[in-house]
């Protein structure tokens, strides 16, 4: 069994329309949202053997604070194919991954993030999990889905088992959706 972790970035700042898409940094909720999900991440104790992450500057803020907050930053695979990336292009990343770790923890970017889950999770009613995601995959949002498998190379649609979820509302009502963000 394999094991992947799968964590949207925190909210980021549109307020600065001359920066590109791929330069924006975390706004105030957004940073408040990173390091409480990285104690949750840190407490919820899986011990990631491999972080894969998108270069764009609202990752790289969300995983540094993220481990600030859980006092320790994971050394960091950092792929520009993973900014924007669709569910294809993330399932091909992840069945290249050498030396086989039994955890992997990828961090990006929606749509491709909740696409990924909803490929690898069957939609057979039988994840009431994955029935919140389909309403939302919210920045911040932290997922654990088990594969059935030994290998990456071996990583296929509907292998997976959705076996957590927690979005930052989860554990502060602040920083749930709010009418003007």
């Amino acid at each position: 069994m394999k094991t992947l972790g799968i964590f949207r970035h925190a909210k980021s700042d549109w307020h600065d329309a001359r920066l590109r898409d791929f330069d924006r940094p975390l706004n105030k909720r957004g940073r408040k949202g990173a390091a409480l999900m990285g104690l949750h991440i840190r407490d919820h104790a899986v011990g990631w053997k491999r972080v894969l992450a998108s270069p764009a500057v609202r990752v790289t803020q969300t995983i540094e604070l993220a481990g600030e907050a859980a006092g320790e930053i994971p050394p960091v695979i950092w792929d520009r194919r993973i900014y924007l990336a669709s569910s294809a292009t993330l399932l091909d990343l992840l069945r290249e991954q050498a030396g086989d770790p039994p955890s992997i923890m990828l961090v990006g970017h929606n749509p491709g993030l909740e696409d990924l889950i909803f490929d690898l999770v069957p939609d057979d009613g039988s994840s009431p999990m994955r029935d919140v995601v389909e309403e939302k995959f919210p920045t911040a949002a932290y997922a654990v889905v088990e594969l059935d498998i030994d290998s990456w190379d071996q990583l296929s649609e509907g292998s997976g088992r959705l076996v957590h979820l927690t979005r930052p509302r989860d554990l502060d009502p602040e920083l749930g959706p709010h009418p003007l963000d």
